[in-house]
């Protein structure tokens, strides 16, 4: 993810409810490497993005989201893959994220990369309120 980046991804964010609404000044701290965030060009315009973090011996997906016209094409699929090659290469262990438990895309996407639910946070989200499911999975493991 570059600075260049930003007002395309802001514009995904912006028609994607489901995902985290940051701040154009959120995103450019990925731009500036304290956190990482990779986006999928395709014919120059930017299809989708992800965010996430190093904790610790963790990686920690923040926020994904993809071009309304761009889903279903593979799109997040690239990114998550991506993602957790960057994950394997500062040797994380594991990786996991917040979904909103009424997410049902979202949640049988990770679940097909091996994601599992592992607990749950009361009153998480708000606008609408709305309790997060936390999912994890290995991420030495080759499946994804």
């Amino acid at each position: 993810m570059e600075l260049v980046d930003i007002p395309a991804v802001l514009a995904i964010q912006a028609a994607s409810p489901e995902a985290a609404q940051w701040t154009a000044g959120d995103y450019e701290r990925a731009c500036q490497g304290l956190m990482y965030g990779t986006v999928a060009e395709g014919r120059g315009v930017v299809g989708g993005f992800l965010v996430g973090r190093r904790v610790s011996e963790e990686l920690e997906i923040l926020n994904l989201a993809v071009r309304r016209e761009c889903r279903r094409q593979g799109i997040a699929t690239e990114l998550l893959a991506d993602t957790l090659e960057s994950g394997r290469t500062w040797r994380a262990k594991k990786v996991f994220l917040e979904v909103r438990e009424s997410n049902a895309s979202a949640i049988a996407f990770y679940s097909h990369y091996g994601f599992a639910t592992t607990g749950r946070r009361p009153h998480y989200y708000r606008r609408p309120a709305e309790d997060a499911l936390v999912l994890a999975r290995p991420l030495f493991d080759e499946a994804a």
